[in-house]
C-alpha cells in the first residue's frame, strides 16, 4: 500500500490541559506551604494535608481566584461549555512526596474535571503518569509504543505548571528521584447552573453551597 494513501485520525481524544501561573507564589504563600507540613497524614506512598479546603484559606485568596481562571478557560476551550454553568473548585489540598515515595495510581470521584498546581518538583525526574484503562479483547506484544497503542503515558512538570485532565482518567505518581520535597496542590471542579434542557424535560438546576 502506498503510504500516501493512508490516514490515521484521533478520535475521542482525551485532554490534557497544561499551562502556568503568571506569578510566583509569594513569601507568606510559601511559608505557609512549608509550615502546613507539620498539619499532614500518611496516605498511600506520601504525605496529604490534613485540610481538604485549603484553598479556602484566606493566604490563597488571590491562588484561588487564578486557578479558577485556569479552569474556566479549560471549560471553554476543551469542553465549550455554554454560559448557562459556572465552574467552581470544591475540594483542594497538598501533597508533600519525599525521594522514594510515590503517589498511588487513582482517578477523582465526584468531580469534573481535576488539575495540580505544582509548588516544588524536579523538572529532571518529576512527572505525572496517566493511563489508558480502556479493556482489550485482544493485546499483541508490541515493537514501539504510540499514541494508538500506549496504556500509560506520562508528562514532565515544572514548577508553576498547572495541569487538568478529566477526573475519571487514573493517574499517579511514580516512586520520587532527587533530594528535594515534591510539593503540589491538587483540586477538584464540580459546576453550578443550569444544564440539559427544559423542553426536553432534562433540565437540571445545580446550586453552589
Amino acid at each position: 500500500m502506498n503510504d500516501e494513501e493512508t490516514n490515521i485520525i484521533g478520535i475521542f481524544p482525551t485532554p490534557i490541559y497544561i499551562t502556568k501561573l503568571n506569578r510566583n507564589l509569594t513569601e507568606e504563600e510559601l511559608f505557609f506551604i512549608n509550615k502546613n507540613k507539620l498539619n499532614i497524614y500518611k496516605n498511600t506512598g506520601n504525605f496529604t494535608s490534613n485540610n481538604s479546603y485549603i484553598l479556602d484559606h484566606e493566604i490563597f485568596k488571590n491562588l484561588k481566584i487564578e486557578l479558577n481562571l485556569k479552569i474556566k478557560d479549560y471549560f471553554n476551550k476543551v469542553l465549550s461549555a455554554n454560559d448557562k454553568i459556572t465552574p467552581y473548585i470544591t475540594q483542594s489540598w497538598l501533597n508533600y512526596t519525599e525521594k522514594g515515595q510515590y503517589h498511588h495510581k487513582h482517578n477523582h470521584s465526584n468531580s469534573i474535571v481535576s488539575g495540580v498546581f505544582y509548588i516544588d518538583c524536579n523538572e529532571q525526574f518529576d512527572k505525572i503518569k496517566f493511563f489508558n484503562d480502556n479493556y482489550k479483547t485482544i493485546r499483541p506484544e508490541v515493537k514501539e509504543w504510540n499514541l494508538w497503542n500506549c496504556e500509560a503515558w506520562w508528562c514532565s512538570v515544572k514548577v508553576g505548571n498547572i495541569i487538568m485532565f478529566p477526573s475519571s482518567l487514573n493517574h499517579m505518581v511514580d516512586t520520587k528521584e532527587g533530594d528535594n520535597t515534591r510539593i503540589s496542590l491538587a483540586f477538584n471542579t464540580f459546576i453550578y447552573g443550569s444544564i440539559g434542557s427544559k423542553e426536553r424535560m432534562t433540565e437540571l438546576i445545580l446550586n453552589k453551597k
